[in-house]
């Protein structure tokens, strides 16, 4: 299922970085497409799959970047509300 993810520190999570649902990286649980960093989100966002059972907006899961474990947690899409009228 796609999800939203935030990562808790202040490095970006890229595309293609793996997600795990432990911190020593041994139970795979997904994958993300992209991710960059979000100003007005105020700090790092990007989007991935995981199994339906961890797309709870909260669910912490860890994510794999240069050889790293960094805690995210899957958040509500969108990551900001709109503020804009017609």
């Amino acid at each position: 299922r796609g999800v939203g993810v935030r990562a808790e520190g202040r490095a970006p999570v890229r595309g293609g970085a793996e997600l795990f649902a432990d911190e020593a990286g041994q139970i795979p649980a997904g994958r993300v497409t992209s991710g960059a960093f979000g100003p007005s989100a105020g700090g790092p966002v990007a989007m991935g799959y995981v199994p339906t059972h961890l797309a709870t907006p909260g669910t912490r899961l860890f994510a794999g970047v240069r050889g790293r474990f960094l805690p995210v947690q899957v958040a509500a899409l969108p990551f900001v509300a709109p503020t804009f009228r017609r």
